[in-house]
């Protein structure tokens, strides 16, 4: 497992790439290079009449040049560390700090691919043991490079994502989450994936305890009477949302948390400027619901002035 943690700490979507996989998209680049050499070997042949033998050899090593190392470099570079295999199998290359790739990373990678690990050197033998040796599936131009090789497209277990509630939207953009550590933002994600399972008074003891953990290490406090689950499903959401803007992926379609209600305007309550917050408990207060459910196993059904509805 690579050492990289989403914004909402599920560390298995940045999981570096298993050597079955890296192998298939390979062989499916492989497939259009050779598309593409056969182009070139058409195109040298219809030249050469027009040009002498020895320029026809020098033009037909560039071309090969070209297809062999310009392909991968061209790609990586221009899909932010992805290549046509790369695409189909859901991998992406990043650099061992999690951030895209540039040019000269893929340079490296490309350059390595072509005269060391490609077959008439070793075989690809030296490439597929580095990756096998290495803990993080690292191949010889992922050495040099200072890359590695993530699986993007991996199953989220242990429940439903959490999404942004609109009415918290305009507060998390500007919240600083620099104290909010990535052990805290797993615990919270397993507890809300799990709370199902729990009964009302553990899981009422242990979602205020998170909460209060989350207002001590986020700031500025969320705007006042916000439920503890809005908040910690607005953090979580936000985390991941810095976390796709930072690795360069495209972020997914704006969603409605747990059927929440959205308000007529996503503008920020007039007491937002200057919050004055307590803790709350992980229920929904009795502000935001016309008559307070029991417990969390009856939410109310009808969105409160703030228009949030607990999750159901």
């Amino acid at each position: 497992m690579h050492s990289l943690v989403t914004g909402e700490a599920v560390a298995l979507e940045l999981r570096p790439a298993a050597v079955p996989s890296r192998l298939l998209a390979a062989a499916l680049d492989a497939l259009l290079q050779l598309v593409l050499l056969v182009a070139v070997l058409v195109l040298v042949a219809a030249v050469s009449p027009s040009i002498s033998s020895a320029a026809a050899g020098a033009l037909m090593i560039v071309l090969l040049l070209l297809v062999s190392a310009g392909y991968p470099v061209a790609f990586e570079s221009l899909l932010r560390g992805r290549t046509p295999g790369k695409m189909a199998l859901g991998l992406r290359v990043v650099r061992d700090d999690g951030g895209p790739i540039g040019f000269r990373q893929a340079f490296v990678r490309g350059l390595a691919g072509t005269f060391i690990e490609r077959p008439g050197v070793t075989l690809y033998a030296g490439g597929i043991i580095t990756m096998l040796l290495n803990g993080q599936g690292k191949r010889i131009g992922d050495l040099l490079a200072g890359t590695v090789v993530l699986q993007e497209r991996v199953a989220v277990r242990g429940g439903q994502v959490a999404m942004m509630p609109p009415q918290l939207a305009g507060w998390a953009a500007t919240t600083d989450l620099s104290g909010l550590q990535d052990e805290l933002a797993l615990s919270v994600r397993q507890f809300m994936a799990r709370s199902g399972e729990l009964t009302v008074a553990a899981r009422n003891d242990l979602g205020g305890r998170l909460v209060a953990a989350v207002l001590a290490a986020v700031s500025p406090p969320p705007p006042p009477g916000t439920p503890g689950w809005a908040l910690l499903s607005a953090v979580l959401a936000e985390r991941r949302r810095r976390e796709e803007a930072r690795l360069g992926t495209p972020p997914g379609p704006p969603a409605v948390a747990w059927g929440m209600a959205a308000p007529p305007s996503h503008a920020p309550p007039p007491s937002y400027a200057a919050p004055s917050y307590a803790a709350p408990s992980y229920a929904p207060p009795a502000s935001y619901a016309p008559s307070p459910p029991a417990s969390l196993d009856d939410p109310p059904t009808s969105p409160g002035p703030g228009g949030f509805v607990a999750p159901s």
